[in-house]
C-alpha cells in the first residue's frame, strides 16, 4: 500500500497536517516513537514524572552526546546517560504538547524581519524570515479556534495585529493574588497582562474544561483541557497512528523520498511509502534522522548537500527566578488569598519587547508569571537544607517542609528571550556511539551567544522590581545560557536561497520534491515566547500547501 502522505512524529508540527489532510479525505499515516497515552492513562503520578521519567526514553538505551561550548571555543563532551543530561522532549502520541504548561504567545510582526529591524550581531547568524506576520496571522487564528486558546486580549504597546478581537474562549479562574501584581506593575508604570493559555475554562470543542490541579508542565492533562496534539487534533481525525515505531532511515532516489523504514517495539523492521514525507520528530531527531539517512545521491545525508542540515540550531534564552510570600508579612484575608488552590497566576509583561539603548533600537521578550508548580516532590526537595547550608533530618527537616508549605507560597517568572544562531550551535551523530536501536545517536553542540545573556538580565530584573514591590521576600533569579531542552528550534532553516537554507517557504526540502518539514526545524529565529503556538500555525499553513499540490 502506498499512503498519500506519512507522518513522522506527531506533536505540534506533524498532527495540523495529519488533521487537515486526512479529513480532507486522503491517506494518512503517522509514525510516532512513543506510547499512546489516553486520558484514561494520565495521574498526578509525582513520582512517576519527577524521579521515572516516564514520557522519555530510557538513557541507557537512547542517549544524547552533549559538547559544551564555552567562549573561547573549548569544547568538553558529555554523556547523556552518563550525566542524566538529554533532550528528550515527550515521546508519545501527542509529543511534548502533551507536557506543556499552554503558555501561548504570537510572535511579533518585527520577529519576522530580526536582521532588517534590529541589524546583525557580531558572531550571530541573523536572517530575516521568508514569510512575514501577515502570512502567518489566519494560522494563528486558526490555531485559537481548533486547539483552543482562552484569555482576554488586553490593549498593550506591544500588542501584535489581529483579525478578530477576542480570544475564541473565555479566561482560566485566576488567583487573587494576581491583583496585587495587576497594582505594583501600575505603580511601576508597566502594563501587566493575562497569559494566554491553551487550555479550555469549560467544556467545548467536544473536550472537557480545566479541573485546576495545577499540574499542566510536565504533566499530561486527565481532562482533555489542553490543547494537546492528541487531545485537540489526532482524537479527532482519521489518519493512521502507528505508536512505538522509531523510524531509523528514509529512503530516496536523486528526488524523492521513496521509503520510510521503522522498528517496533520488539525491534521488528517495517518500512512504508508514501506520496509525501512529513518529518516531524523535533528538531534534533528530525536532524539525526536525515543526517543517518545518506545515500549514494546524499553522502551527507538527506537534503544536506549544502551541509547545512543541523547548523543554526536555537532554543529559548533566558531563565527564571523567584520570590516568596510569607504569612506574617500578609493580613488574615491575604492569606487565604494566596493559599486559594489551583486557581491560575496568569500574568505576562512585555514592556520591553523592544527596548533602546545608546540611541540603538535591541530586541528584548517576554516575562511570564507563575505559581511554583504544584508538584510536592520537588517543593519539599528544595527545603533539604537549613539557612546555614546544613542538610536537615527528622522532625527539622519536618517541621520546615510543613511550615514552608503551609504559611507560605512562592511566585515564579519564567524568561523568554531569543537565543541567537551561531556556527557553535548545531546537531551532528556520533561515529561511536549507537542506540539499542544500533543507529548513531546524536551529537548536540551547545553555545549560547553574550547578548542572550544582556537581554535576559534586563528582562529578570525588572520581573524582580514588580515582586519587590509586591511585597515578596527571598527573591533570586538565573539567567544563563543553559538551553532548556522542551524549547529547541532550528537545524533545517528555510528560506530562499538553496546554498544557505535546506527548507524552501513552505518548508519543503530544496532538493527532495516530496519531503517537508513542520517541526521547530524550519525556524531561523525563535522570537522572544515558548514556541508552540508558532509550530501549530506553520504547520496548519503548510498542511493547506500540501492539499493544493494533492488537489492537482
Amino acid at each position: 500500500m502506498i499512503y498519500d502522505i506519512c507522518i513522522i512524529g506527531s506533536g505540534a508540527g506533524g498532527s495540523p497536517i495529519a488533521y487537515e489532510l486526512s479529513n480532507a479525505g486522503f491517506n494518512v499515516v503517522v509514525l510516532e516513537k512513543g506510547k499512546n497515552f489516553t486520558e484514561l492513562d494520565v495521574s498526578k503520578d509525582e513520582l512517576a514524572v519527577s524521579r521515572r521519567d516516564k514520557f522519555i526514553p530510557m538513557l541507557k538505551d537512547e542517549k544524547h552526546i552533549i559538547n559544551e561550548i564555552d567562549e573561547n571555543g573549548k569544547s568538553t563532551r558529555f554523556d547523556g546517560h552518563e550525566y542524566s543530561w538529554n533532550f528528550w522532549n515527550g515521546s508519545m502520541v501527542g509529543g511534548s504538547s502533551n507536557l506543556m504548561s499552554g503558555y501561548f504567545h504570537r510572535m511579533k510582526p518585527n520577529d519576522f524581519k530580526l536582521k532588517s529591524v534590529y541589524g546583525d550581531i557580531e558572531g550571530a547568524n541573523i536572517v530575516d524570515w521568508v514569510i512575514s506576520y501577515e502570512d502567518l496571522e489566519p494560522y494563528y487564528e486558526k490555531v485559537e479556534r481548533i486547539i483552543g486558546v482562552s484569555g482576554v486580549v488586553k490593549k498593550h504597546k506591544f500588542l501584535e495585529p489581529r483579525s478578530t478581537k477576542q480570544f475564541p474562549y473565555p479566561k482560566l479562574s485566576e488567583n487573587g493574588v494576581t491583583a496585587w501584581f495587576d497594582k505594583a506593575c501600575e505603580k511601576l508604570s508597566l502594563e501587566s497582562f493575562e497569559t494566554p493559555r491553551a487550555i479550555l475554562s469549560a467544556d467545548a470543542l467536544d473536550r472537557k474544561g480545566c479541573e485546576y490541579s495545577n499540574f499542566c508542565g510536565s504533566y499530561a492533562c486527565a481532562t482533555g483541557a489542553k490543547g494537546s496534539a492528541r487531545a485537540a487534533l489526532l482524537q479527532k481525525c482519521s489518519a493512521k497512528i502507528i505508536p512505538e515505531a522509531f523510524v531509523y532511515k528514509l529512503d530516496s532516489d536523486d528526488k524523492k523520498v521513496t521509503a520510510a523504514h521503522y522498528y517496533d517495539k520488539d525491534l521488528n523492521s517495517h518500512s512504508l511509502e508514501a506520496k509525501i514525507f512529513v518529518l516531524s520528530a523535533q528538531a534534533i531527531e528530525s536532524v539525526r534522522l536525515l543526517l543517518n539517512s545518506k545515500n549514494k545521491h546524499f553522502p551527507n545525508g538527506l537534503a544536506n548537500t549544502n551541509k547545512q542540515v543541523g547548523k543554526n540550531l536555537i532554543f529559548s534564552a533566558g531563565g527564571s527566578g523567584k520570590g516568596r510570600f510569607d504569612f506574617k508579612d500578609l493580613t488574615k484575608q491575604k492569606q487565604d488569598t494566596l493559599m486559594q488552590t489551583g486557581l491560575f497566576f496568569n500574568r505576562s509583561l512585555q514592556d520591553d519587547y523592544e527596548y533602546e539603548e545608546d540611541s540603538k533600537k535591541y530586541k528584548g521578550g517576554t516575562t511570564d508569571f507563575l505559581f511554583e508548580h504544584q508538584n510536592i516532590i520537588s517543593r519539599a526537595s528544595k527545603e533539604f537544607y537549613d539557612e546555614g547550608g546544613n542538610l536537615l533530618w527528622g522532625d527539622a527537616l519536618r517541621d520546615k517542609i510543613h511550615s514552608k508549605l503551609t504559611t507560605s507560597r512562592k511566585v515564579s517568572f519564567e524568561v523568554f528571550n531569543d537565543w541567537l544562531p551561531t556556527d557553535k550551535c548545531f546537531v551532528g551523530v556520533d561515529d561511536k556511539e549507537k542506540d539499542k536501536f544500533n543507529i548513531p545517536v546524536g551529537v548536540i553542540n551547545l553555545h549560547g551567544h553574550p547578548h542572550d545573556l544582556k537581554v535576559g538580565e534586563r528582562l529578570a530584573k525588572k520581573a524582580v522590581k514588580i515582586l519587590e514591590e509586591m511585597g515578596a521576600k527571598d527573591i533570586s533569579y538565573s539567567i544563563s545560557s543553559a538551553p532548556p531542552p522542551n524549547l529547541v528550534a532550528g537545524g533545517c532553516r528555510f528560506g530562499d536561497d538553496a546554498k544557505t537554507s535546506v527548507l524552501n517557504k513552505n518548508c519543503k526540502t530544496h532538493e527532495l520534491d516530496n519531503l517537508y518539514v513542520a517541526d521547530a526545524s524550519f525556524m531561523p529565529t525563535g522570537g522572544s515566547v515558548p514556541y508552540t503556538w508558532t509550530i501549530y500555525a506553520n504547520s496548519f499553513r503548510v498542511a493547506d500547501e500540501i492539499l493544493k499540490i494533492l488537489k492537482n
